[in-house]
């Protein structure tokens, strides 16, 4: 008999919405000394699963139908009381964004500790001693520091490793993690999942993994089962179903995954848009006591050229300083030396007044679309407001922002419209559609295509390779992700502790890189031994 069995499970939702129901007909196995990964885009259903196993489905959200079996009883029909006895001891989850899971008033050590403390008869010294062997489990720095700090002095990674290390305290039999790695660096996603591998490995433990990145399925899974709609389309053996996936919602996610081979390099002139020589940025942080003080190097003496039409690939982890340098370029941040030109002429010599008279020439696509638009203001107004502010009337910037709609692939019938009545997708084509009014020579990219499912992460670089062509539009492209990075970009500089690390040709720097921090970022490339089956973009998710 299976660990966790859910059989027929329909979760309807409150009346009023698009879907009657949130979850139609689920059914799933888990055996202990498995993951089984659960896969599909945004609203698919995978993290209401989650919630229904763990008891956990938002207000006004009930389940219907069906069965949630776990050791023999239908946790659907447990009471409260008995769910909190199993959550964390017998069932644990690791939430996708820590910061929002752990509480900010308490320390890492009190949170872990309490674990113990609801579940256990153990004193305060037992409880301290465990804690800090969970913290050396999951392989934190300083385990002692870390249980004493609070969530925000501990980076992305560390404060995962800490949830993980709350979720194992107890040893649970189930453990769930819902995207533990969408937000991470390359090279953190793989130390957690070799984790989380080592502990299923060693514990015996079950581990019914969310995600969207089928890199990471390619990694872990034992299983997979996809999920469209609340509904499971395909499920089977791991390597089934990633080398041979029969239903075409699944063709169509596996040919979103980009390859992580270039493709034919396209042909650029020697003519150079773009050219940043010896650039560099301090950060200084004030404190009143002389140990609160701290000084951060986050761009060392950066030189890098654009090619007119080409795309330059800004790589690296978080803190490498790929987004400082992407603002200096916009001129969001000031460096303290260095020149910054754009068809020869200097930004970093412009006054104020120049440089907003000169803004045309370079903008920004923020990684954040909706943190980027204002929320109180039209999409269409948000598009035509920066030629407007430049002096166009505002029935020309109007119609362009029409054109500008139906170029970037948004119904213009969506310009009286406000950002949050957008999809993510959709609000990242606004934020494009707004960068490309002012009709600019280069684009700056950061992160454009990070938080966005797989599908609507290929619409949005087929959508990127298309406009560069049509418009010769040159790009800045940032990004962590290196098979984003291969299919867009013509060249690539690698960022490490604010200094580039090693530079060129992305073909070259793909087959051959020559700095051993490059390698590393290579070598921790999720599903880098997996090929897909289906060519990148040769289906699309209807």
């Amino acid at each position: 008999m299976s660990l966790l069995s859910i059989e027929g499970l329909t979760v309807a939702l409150p009346r009023g919405g698009d879907r009657p129901y949130a979850l139609s007909g689920v059914s799933l196995a888990l055996d202990a000394n498995e993951i089984l990964c659960v896969v599909g885009e945004s609203g698919s259903g995978k993290s209401l699963t989650a919630g229904a196993v763990m008891g956990l489905l938002p207000e006004g959200v009930v389940a219907e139908a069906g069965r949630v079996m776990f050791e023999g009883r239908d946790l659907l029909t447990l009471p409260e009381p008995e769910m909190r006895k199993l959550r964390g001891a017998r069932i644990g989850m690791v939430f996708q964004e820590p910061m929002t899971a752990l509480n900010p008033l308490r320390t890492i050590g009190s949170q872990i500790g309490e674990m113990f403390r609801v579940h256990t008869s153990l004193s305060a010294g037992e409880r301290d001693i465990r804690v800090l062997a969970l913290l050396e489990q999951v392989r934190i720095p300083d385990p002692v520091g870390a249980a004493r700090a609070f969530p925000h002095e501990l980076s992305g990674g560390q404060r995962q490793r800490a949830l993980i290390a709350m979720a194992l305290a107890l040893e649970p039999k189930l453990l769930i993690c819902d995207e533990p790695t969408t937000a991470l660096d390359v090279t953190t996603q793989a130390q957690i999942l070799e984790l989380i591998r080592d502990l299923q490995r060693r514990t015996g433990t079950a581990v019914l993994f969310i995600t969207h990145d089928f890199g990471v399925v390619a990694d872990i899974a034992d299983r997979v089962a996809v999920m469209r709609q609340g509904v499971v389309v395909e499920q089977g053996p791991a390597g089934e179903v990633l080398n041979h996936p029969r239903h075409p919602y699944t063709r169509a996610l596996v040919a979103a995954v980009p390859p992580l081979a270039p493709p034919p390099a396209q042909v650029l002139g020697g003519e150079t848009v773009l050219e940043i020589a010896h650039l560099s940025k301090t950060y200084r942080k004030r404190g009143f006591l002389a140990r609160n003080r701290r000084v951060t190097h986050a761009v060392r003496d950066v030189s890098l050229k654009l090619p007119r039409g080409g795309t330059l690939g800004i790589v690296g982890e978080s803190g490498s300083g790929k987004s400082t340098l992407a603002r200096c370029l916009v001129r969001l941040l000031d460096p303290e030396q260095g020149s910054i030109h754009v068809d020869g002429q200097d930004r970093l010599a412009l006054s104020r007044g120049d440089l907003r008279r000169d803004a045309r020439r370079i903008q920004m696509v923020f990684q954040d679309p909706f943190a980027s638009l204002n929320p109180r203001r039209r999409v269409g107004e948000l598009v035509a407001q920066g030629p407007m502010v430049h002096g166009t009337p505002r029935a020309e910037a109007m119609a362009r922002a029409k054109e500008l709609f139906e170029l970037v692939g948004l119904d213009p019938a969506g310009l009286d419209r406000f950002p949050h009545e957008f999809s993510g997708g959709q609000r990242q084509r606004i934020g494009l559609a707004r960068a490309l009014a002012m009709r600019p020579e280069v684009l700056v990219a950061d992160e454009p295509v990070s938080a966005l499912d797989v599908s609507v992460q290929a619409q949005v670089l087929k959508l990127l390779a298309r406009l560069r062509a049509q418009l010769g539009l040159s790009m800045v492209f940032i990004t962590h992700d290196l098979r984003v990075a291969a299919q867009l970009c013509d060249r690539i500089a690698v960022m490490r502790d604010g200094e580039v690390v090693e530079e060129g040709v992305t073909a070259a720097i793909f087959a051959n890189p020559q700095h051993e921090y490059t390698r590393a970022l290579f070598a921790a490339v999720p599903g880098k031994g997996w090929t897909p089956p289906v060519a990148f973009g040769a289906e699309e998710v209807a």
